[in-house]
């Protein structure tokens, strides 16, 4: 009797310690889980999955819903969001045709500066539209803040002025050397591209800043407001310092 009690007892006890046993299993089975989705959110966030939206257009949240937006979006509805903008920018790019308007005398005397002002045109919309992809990618990404703008417009501006500066020279003696180019127009290729290269840089990494701190969305604004404003301030620059020029090198107008 003795022993069939002690024998009920012993199968209690084992009874009892494995169903603790499975309880501790569950338990650390639901802790291994959960620590599974803390590092699958931790490795979410770091890698941009997760992130949070930087400023417009900001964390790959919202660039994933664009990109989904855009592929649904009907056309006329892009359209529609961009025709505004590139109406007040075709109507400032009207300032050229007044720009070239105002210097035609000195087109009449010196018509080799015509040659080469779709060359000045073409190269500082292609260095604004470097600073502004540029500038929107790291914005997109959140790598820099409205409050790094001082600074990356510095280096976008420091690096657009040491662009201009060896394009400057190396057109400057194609065109004088191998083109036949007059000196005085090629020195005056040679001073403004520097100056178009550092406008268009400054510019294609101001603006974007400026449209993220004003509610506005750079991807619409910013490649054209860039172009029209390089285009107008760097055909008047070439004028003025093809007039600075012409004087240092005793052509009269």
């Amino acid at each position: 009797m003795v022993a069939g009690s002690k024998a009920a007892v012993n199968t209690v006890q084992e009874a009892s310690v494995l169903r603790e046993l499975k309880e501790t299993i569950l338990r650390q089975d639901k802790e291994i889980e959960s620590l599974k989705n803390e590092l699958s959110r931790s490795k979410g966030s770091k890698g941009g999955v997760a992130a949070p939206s930087h400023g417009h257009g900001g964390g790959a949240d919202a660039s994933k819903e664009e990109i989904i937006s855009y592929l649904t979006e009907p056309f006329y509805r892009i359209a529609s969001k961009r025709v505004g903008w590139l109406g007040l920018f075709l109507v400032s790019l009207s300032m050229t045709a007044l720009i070239m308007n105002g210097f035609e005398h000195t087109l009449e005397r010196q018509i080799e500066l015509a040659y080469f002002v779709p060359l000045l045109a073409g190269h500082g919309g292609n260095v604004g539209g470097q600073a502004v992809g540029t500038v929107l990618s790291a914005i997109s990404a959140g790598v820099v803040a409205v409050k790094d703008a001082p600074r990356v417009i510095g280096k976008e501006a420091l690096s657009g002025l040491m662009v201009g500066t060896f394009l400057g020279m190396f057109v400057g003696c194609v065109a004088h050397f191998v083109m036949g180019i007059s000196a005085h127009v090629a020195a005056v290729v040679v001073c403004t591209l520097p100056l178009v290269s550092t406008i268009a840089a400054t510019l294609g990494s101001t603006i974007p800043f400026a449209c993220v701190a004003m509610g506005l969305d750079p991807k619409v604004i910013a490649a054209p407001a860039m172009t029209s404003f390089v285009d107008v301030s760097g055909l008047m620059s070439y004028f003025l310092i093809a007039n600075q020029v012409f004087a240092l090198f005793g052509v009269k107008l």
